[in-house]
């Protein structure tokens, strides 16, 4: 992670985050201290995976991680939950996470609904801070990787967190295979 020039302690940067995401920072506990949280100022235009590997280097592609917010129905009821899966690879939502959930079908939740249910901007959503209630799928090779860079809930900054400590999110669960790479290599 050292294309970034300006790295700090999440916990110094809590005004910069959502409230969720402040939250958990601020109430951070587990086997990994908050001090190996870390922040990390960027601009907004290159929130996206692809622009921001594309600009500050193609070797963040294997540490950035994506959390998509998926809908999972069963019968009438709709369970939301979250998936982190690294940056170059896609949610295996039809497979890992449909069986996983239990669901008769599961698809990306609209983004109002993502947006709204999390308090996260788009671009910027993040497994940390969700509702206490959520499932967080974390990929097998997300838990793997020593330091992963992740939205902070705003389009501007990321967090760049051990995957260690994404797999002890309240309500994770780790699943091999949750991330696919398309067989067009994209």
């Amino acid at each position: 992670m050292d294309a970034f020039d300006d790295v700090r302690p999440a916990a110094e940067a809590l005004d910069l985050l959502v409230g969720p995401v402040a939250a958990a920072v601020r109430d951070w506990h587990g086997s990994v201290p908050a001090e190996q949280l870390l922040y990390v100022d960027t601009d907004p235009e290159r929130a996206d995976t692809a622009v921001l590997v594309e600009h500050y280097g193609a070797g963040l592609l294997e540490q950035s991680a994506n959390c998509v917010v998926v809908a999972a129905k069963r019968g009438g009821a709709t369970t939301l939950a979250a998936c982190l899966v690294l940056g170059h690879t896609r949610v295996d939502v039809n497979g890992v996470v449909r069986r996983h959930l239990g669901a008769r079908k599961a698809s990306f939740a609209p983004m109002d609904t993502a947006l709204g249910a999390t308090g996260m901007e788009f671009g910027g959503v993040t497994p940390i801070g969700l509702p206490a209630d959520w499932p967080v799928l974390v990929d097998a090779a997300v838990a793997d990787t020593p330091y992963v860079l992740i939205g902070s809930g705003r389009r501007r900054g990321k967090l760049i967190v051990p995957g260690k400590a994404l797999a002890e999110l309240p309500g994770a669960t780790v699943l091999a295979g949750l991330g696919k790479t398309s067989p067009s290599g994209d």
